[in-house]
């Protein structure tokens, strides 16, 4: 099973390799590719028509002056994690809601705590949040 998840990632490197910034394996079955937030669509769309069909989750993190987002993937024996770099003031990256609607969740959270926005996504109401929250707090932002 692993040698057709390898093929796929080999197909994924091959079909987007202009645009990819970064890529590791630090072990035998787990990938970080790193790409701009205007290929994110279209790597998601390729990853589940490779048999990454399965998102584990979407996190956030504060990377200095800007905010990284993950998109954890499993197909089969390999973990991919797409990594998105959002600079400073400019938390916005398209939904892929669209693409697999179980995001929706991941989505909300990551807009309730760090305060991205995904451009499409229907539904961005709190999740985690209580109601009365103050509005442009987000808890795990670090200051702008």
């Amino acid at each position: 099973m692993f040698k057709v998840e390898a093929e796929a990632v080999r197909r994924l490197l091959d079909r987007f390799q202009h645009r990819i910034l970064d890529f590791s394996a630090p072990k035998i079955n787990r990938v970080f590719i790193l790409i701009d937030r205007e290929d994110l669509k279209e790597v998601v769309r390729f990853l589940v028509s490779e048999g990454f069909m399965h998102l584990s989750a979407i996190t956030a993190l504060n990377a200095g002056d800007s905010i990284e987002i993950l998109y954890h993937f499993n197909g089969g024996s390999i973990l991919a994690t797409l990594r998105v770099k959002l600079p400073q003031n400019d938390y916005i990256i398209p939904t892929i809601t669209d693409l697999i609607p179980g995001a929706m969740l991941h989505e909300r959270e990551a807009h309730d705590l760090f305060g991205i926005r995904f451009e499409g996504n229907p539904d961005l109401r709190p999740l985690i949040l209580p109601e009365d929250w103050p509005a442009g707090i987000y808890p795990l932002r670090k200051k702008d």
